[in-house]
């Protein structure tokens, strides 16, 4: 365990030792933010603005800012793709605190979290297959009572009928009804743990206390919400940064405006990356070396000029 983990190791003793309740006492630290990559593919503009969001988040505030390789869906992962990624962060100046934390090796956590919640029967198997859940239109609770097949099946998260509601600090007041989202699944037909459970783990155990991501994940924070709540680990703070858009409004993709990031370019990068996210860099600073872009951002991070902005489209 890092020294990161190693401090707040205390604060999912729930996780840790199946100890139920042991996570709601424990004194958190003032501030602890979080970039968490997947090695699938290099940094490109949109990688870079949630970077530097949550990195001048942190770093205004005085805060620790963690770094985590989301590498659980092993065919996905790119061989080497995680190195490269953090020369690439080291050179444009984004350094992070502590060792950095791989998914892959936190399986056992995420395995007591799953027997966690099947002991508090708030899990059931599902064997809809992708193309059924598809037809379906979204999960309606197919198999609630039971398995429609036998063979393999999925865990899902059965969640409650209630609203979810929270305060993003630049989103606003975000509302869901929670059963239209769906019982979302929390481990794979091929044994995998998925996204929405790793993810409520491995912030408990690095600590997190602020989210700063992209727009395209705050449908998922609700879900993120109740399983916090099931495993009784303390609630965070969200803010939701504008998703980069194509100029024609599709997710930024691969093509010539998500190519990977070039450290010779690093200021001009970092200072567009400030332009997407309505910080008003002055012109010059394009100009300076990225530790000096870096070093404005901090002192200069307003969210609030993006409040209640959710996407950006780039320039053709």
């Amino acid at each position: 365990m890092s020294g990161a983990s190693a401090s707040t190791a205390t604060a999912t003793t729930a996780i840790a030792d199946g100890t139920p309740g042991a996570a709601r006492t424990t004194q958190r630290p003032g501030y602890v933010g979080r970039f968490a990559p997947s090695p699938t593919g290099s940094l490109h503009l949109g990688s870079l603005v949630a970077a530097l969001g949550s990195f001048a988040d942190a770093r205004s505030r005085g805060g620790r800012w963690l770094l985590r390789m989301e590498d659980l869906d092993a065919g996905r992962v790119i061989a080497g793709c995680a190195e490269r990624i953090l020369c690439t962060l080291e050179s444009f100046g984004l350094h992070w605190d502590g060792a950095v934390e791989y998914q892959s090796a936190r399986t056992l956590h995420y395995e007591r979290a799953l027997e966690s919640l099947v002991a508090g029967g708030v899990t059931f198997q599902c064997s809809c297959s992708r193309s059924e859940r598809e037809g379906l239109g979204g999960y309606p609770g197919t198999c609630r009572q039971g398995p429609r097949r036998s063979g393999p099946t999925a865990t899902r998260f059965r969640v409650q009928d209630i609203t979810v509601s929270f305060e993003d600090r630049a989103q606003g007041v975000r509302t869901f009804a929670l059963r239209e989202r769906g019982d979302v699944v929390i481990r794979r037909r091929d044994g995998a743990f998925a996204y929405q459970l790793a993810v409520v783990v491995d912030d408990a155990l690095q600590g997190v206390t602020h989210i700063v991501r992209g727009a395209d994940l705050l449908d998922s924070t609700p879900w993120q919400l109740a399983l916090q709540r099931s495993l009784e680990l303390p609630a965070l703070t969200y803010l939701h940064l504008p998703l980069i858009l194509e100029p024609d409004g599709g997710k930024l993709a691969k093509s010539r405006r998500s190519v990977p990031l070039d450290p010779a370019r690093a200021g001009r990068q970092l200072h567009r990356a400030l332009r997407l996210l309505r910080q008003e860099p002055p012109a010059e600073l394009e100009l300076e070396p990225g530790t000096t872009v870096l070093q404005w951002a901090c002192a200069n991070w307003r969210p609030e000029r993006f409040r209640g902005v959710g996407e950006v489209r780039i320039a053709p």
